[in-house]
């Protein structure tokens, strides 16, 4: 095992005074062709915009369903969605291990009910939907196709992404139920699914936000992300999926943090990466199966909670670098998030940032108009040999998999997030309000305030719910089935949730079976 302190350069070291033509020409190729340095459509914005898909949930369905509406009649172009917690571990708003959490940080979804309220009264065939959500993605994947089915909207024509990126949840972010090699099962299973039934959908979103919100390097997140999502590739492959036939459908996410003009060779550097791994490593023959296309937010652990109104040049600065490495789609963070969930105001103005770069700043006009500088490019080249090094350390260790269950991927973000930590409280590095320029005066930011009796209606609507439907006994057996064979465990889990199952019902029989993970 090469559990090596330093497996791969961090590119932590200062910028040049000054850079210069390079020794060789960069690898650059046209845009919408390979290598897809430059994006990976001809026309990029100048053909369409990226989606404007500003994240929101908070409190119940029918409340988040107001903020959606809100904020398509603002302008968004794309819904995402935020699970509460106990949403996100498989748990019922009426279970003891939710007490306290249920509608906190995202939705509550306990049952076909709350996601009918959720998307009441928007056309589930004229918006794209991504949700945020990994563990229960399966499940709540069912249930949006359940209720757009009711509103007839035929399967070809539902479009949308779900994270589904389980392996980043063991390495940065802790919203895991079940050990990692049954969770992959429920991964792949879910790519077959969508390959027949949801052709539309992308089936995942290989995340590399939350590893660098977790505290890792732009060459960390890089590299992580892309061993993970082979991992998924290969996974598929042994599950018996052709490559051709699901990669094309494979997103990713990425963090835009505050270096700028590292954030934007990073997104070109991994574009360029991806592409030469599925085209040379993976074999990959389609062109779609090497392209990048990704989602973009903005840093949620840049904001701060001193002078919040600063939060918002902080946002536009990372937004308009997500912009020029060439997102598809981009979420705006909200000044007063290091306060609590974001008011409507603060929503608005963050969507109106995105519009504000979109149709006033010029810098769509072009594509890639940063191409050829000689620090973008050298950042480029640099960065995506940091990733490369990184992914082979990974796979000396025996993949994302094995690295995870052993801790080594974890180990590196933590000690990363260390020096972070070390460099502000030093003052190495400025955070402005912070460590430098702060100011005793407090700026008055009302929080968003919830229902205070949120939890205790949400119970009773479940309660009422399970009331009101038949018997499920045959439904949950069924999963329970299918679990311990090799059947795709999509389609016996859609019966159940049509039958009235409960998000934590259907999450409990997969924990009897798989059992929990516990690092």
């Amino acid at each position: 095992m090469d559990n090596s302190a330093n497996p791969t350069p961090n590119r932590d070291e200062p910028l040049q005074t000054v850079y210069g033509p390079p020794e060789q020409e960069p690898v650059l190729g046209e845009p919408g062709e390979y290598p897809y340095t430059r994006g990976p459509y001809p026309t990029m914005y100048r053909g369409r915009l990226w989606t404007m898909r500003q994240y929101a949930g908070f409190g119940d369905a029918t409340a988040t369903n107001e903020r959606f509406k809100a904020l398509l009649e603002a302008g968004q172009t794309g819904l995402s969605v935020a699970f509460d917690l106990p949403t996100q571990m498989g748990l019922d708003s009426d279970d003891p291990r939710a007490l306290g959490e249920v509608g906190k940080v995202g939705v509550a979804i306990d049952s076909i009910e709350d996601m009918r309220a959720l998307f009441g009264g928007i056309p589930l065939d004229r918006v794209t939907t991504s949700m945020t959500i990994n563990s229960t993605a399966a499940i709540l994947l069912l249930l949006y196709q359940l209720v757009a089915e009711e509103q007839g909207v035929e399967p070809a024509g539902l479009g949308g992404t779900v994270q589904n990126d389980i392996l980043k949840e063991y390495a940065a972010r802790g919203t895991y139920i079940y050990p990692p090699r049954p969770s992959m099962r429920l991964v792949t299973d879910l790519f077959a699914y969508c390959a027949v039934e949801l052709p539309a959908w992308n089936t995942i979103s290989i995340s590399g936000y939350h590893i660098r919100e977790a505290g890792s390097t732009a060459a960390q997140e890089i590299g992580f992300t892309i061993a993970n999502a082979l991992a998924y590739v290969e996974a598929a492959k042994r599950a018996g999926l052709d490559v051709d036939a699901f990669a094309p459908r494979l997103s990713f996410f990425w963090n835009a943090h505050s270096n700028f003009l590292e954030e934007i060779a990073k997104y070109r550097a991994a574009r360029r990466l991806w592409a030469r791994l599925m085209r040379e490593r993976v074999g990959a023959t389609n062109p779609a199966s090497w392209k990048m296309r990704f989602h973009t937010q903005t840093a949620g652990s840049s904001l701060t909670a001193q002078q919040p109104l600063t939060n918002v040049v902080r946002t536009a600065l990372e937004a308009l670098s997500a912009v020029l490495g060439g997102t598809q789609s981009l979420h705006t963070n909200s000044f007063d998030e290091a306060l609590g969930l974001p008011t409507e105001e603060a929503a608005t103005l963050a969507l109106r940032t995105q519009q504000i770069i979109a149709y006033e700043s010029g810098v769509t006009d072009t594509v890639d108009p940063l191409a050829g500088s000689y620090v973008i490019e050298r950042l480029t080249d640099e960065l995506e040999a940091a990733a490369l090094e990184l992914i082979e350390w990974v796979d000396r260790n025996g993949g994302a998999v094995a690295a995870v269950e052993n801790g080594l991927v974890q180990a590196e973000i933590e000690e990363s997030a260390y020096r972070t930590a070390r460099a502000i409280d030093a003052g190495e590095k400025a955070i402005v309000g912070v460590n430098r320029f702060q100011s005793g005066d407090g700026e008055d930011v009302p929080p968003l305030a919830l229902d205070p009796n949120l939890e205790r209606n949400q119970v009773a609507r479940l309660e009422s719910h399970r009331t009101a439907r038949g018997d499920i006994a045959g439904e949950l057996e069924a999963v329970r089935s299918a679990a311990g064979a090799e059947d795709n465990l999509l389609y016996p889990m859609k019966a159940a949730l049509a039958a009235g199952a409960t998000v934590g019902e259907v999450s409990d029989v997969l924990r009897e079976v798989f059992g929990e993970y516990r690092p």
